[in-house]
């Protein structure tokens, strides 16, 4: 609240001027906006697979997941970089910084056998790594008739 000191007339009253200064607000809401917008784009994979669709209710995700994704062809990409099999152990130390309880999402496309599945999950486990999700996409529940 902002009061001004110009008299009026040849009383005491002084003429009280109500106003807020929103141009600070604007100017972080704008900054923060740019932030979300920079950001936002390097919080996704971005490797395409086409993942099975599954009625669970999902949980919240970890602020930096990691991702392994089996491809239609069956290579391996851990985050958006292919990685061999032999050199997944390696590779996933260096992203989980040598912490074995980190949980690893494992995405894979619909092609891929069961089979194929649990050979990428075994490459995890001999890796140490036995903290393991599924990822899959949301679908509605089937109506009961």
């Amino acid at each position: 609240m902002a009061g001004s000191l110009r008299q009026r007339g040849s009383g005491d009253d002084l003429e009280v001027t109500h106003e807020i200064n929103v141009t600070p607000f604007i100017d972080v809401m704008l900054v923060l906006l740019i932030i979300f917008m920079i950001a936002a784009p390097l919080a996704t994979v971005d490797v395409p697979v086409d993942l099975p669709g599954s009625t669970a209710t999902p949980r919240p995700r970890p602020a930096d997941p990691i991702f392994l994704t089996v491809r239609a062809d069956k290579s391996l990409d851990l985050g958006e970089q292919p990685v061999a099999p032999e050199a997944l152990g390696p590779a996933l130390d260096a992203l989980a910084k040598g912490d074995k309880e980190t949980r690893v999402f494992l995405r894979a496309d619909k092609t891929v056998t069961y089979g194929d599945l649990t050979e990428a999950m075994n490459l995890l486990r001999s890796a140490g790594y036995l903290k393991v999700a599924l990822v899959s996409l949301e679908t509605p529940p089937p109506a009961t008739p």
